[in-house]
């Protein structure tokens, strides 16, 4: 490893390196400050929120679907380059624990304050977006998409939610994981374009994300000029509640972490990590 760096290598880390340097940083980010976690929790839900506006404005102005979720990936690039803490992607600490690097009581004070603290960021993105008259923009086409996307995601039966949770975050995960093969900013956003824009294309459920369209749904569908451009019938509008709210964010929550933990963390620890003592050097 000394070698390569010495020489400048710019070939991609092998899986087998991407697992050792997911475990030694699912070790470091289990043991930060409450402080630190809070600070950047808070920076994920507002930078996956500024996401979900590009993808919002791109539907709005009729761009083709998946140049819409090619948008979306903003808020992941500025997680990743910029720094931030994402609920989702430290799913993949399970490899730190699975190795015994961390305890259990680490991996769950991690996933609390990420969890609360990506809800806080992006409820209040919610009310800078509102307040911005972001809604009425491009001819009212924002609002409409806002209350096309939310009102589809409250309406979904439980258990897609759940499993568009799990193929969700597998794709999140996945995105992440080939970021630490990367040896640059550059490979490091071309590593996620393709894996968030299918789940963004694909209609899949990120607990993240619907923290911030479902509460701005809610305050479209209060907007009588927005509903009716919307021409949504009365009873889809009426789905924006917070029970359902409630209930998309738990199942999609429970989906993303089966998904990024026991299929994406847990499979590559089985295959890389389990039995194995992290080589020299790494």
């Amino acid at each position: 490893m000394a070698n390569e760096t010495q020489l400048g290598s710019i070939d991609a880390y092998s899986p087998n390196e991407i697992a050792y340097r997911v475990q030694s940083v699912g070790s470091y980010k289990a043991n930060m400050s409450v402080f630190r976690m809070v600070m950047l929790g808070i920076l994920a839900g507002a930078f996956i929120s500024l996401g979900g506006m590009n993808y919002l404005n791109g539907m709005a102005q009729d761009l083709p679907k998946l140049v819409s979720a090619m948008m979306f990936t903003l808020g992941l690039v500025l997680c990743i380059v910029g720094g931030a803490e994402l609920f989702t992607s430290n799913n993949l600490i399970v490899m730190a624990w699975a190795q015994g690097k961390v305890p259990s009581r680490a991996v769950l004070r991690n996933w609390f304050w990420i969890y609360f603290s990506n809800m806080a960021g992006c409820l209040g993105t919610v009310g800078f977006a509102y307040a911005s008259g972001i809604l009425h923009t491009v001819d009212l086409g924002f609002g409409v998409q806002v209350l096309k996307v939310a009102t589809t995601k409250a309406g979904l039966p439980a258990h897609e939610i759940f499993f568009k949770g799990i193929l969700c975050n597998v794709l999140v995960c996945l995105g992440v994981w080939l970021c630490f093969a990367a040896r640059s900013v550059t490979d490091r956003i071309l590593s996620l374009l393709l894996p968030i824009s299918a789940f963004v294309s694909m209609g899949f459920e990120h607990c993240v994300a619907n923290m911030f369209f479902l509460p701005l749904g809610f305050l479209a569908a209060q907007d009588p000029l927005l509903v009716a451009a919307s021409h949504l019938p009365p009873e889809a509008i009426g789905q924006l509640t917070a029970e359902n709210f409630g209930i998309n964010i738990l199942l999609a929550t429970l989906g993303n972490i089966l998904g990024g933990s026991v299929l994406v963390g847990g499979m590559y620890y089985l295959a890389y990590l389990k039995g194995e003592a992290p080589a020299s050097g790494t």
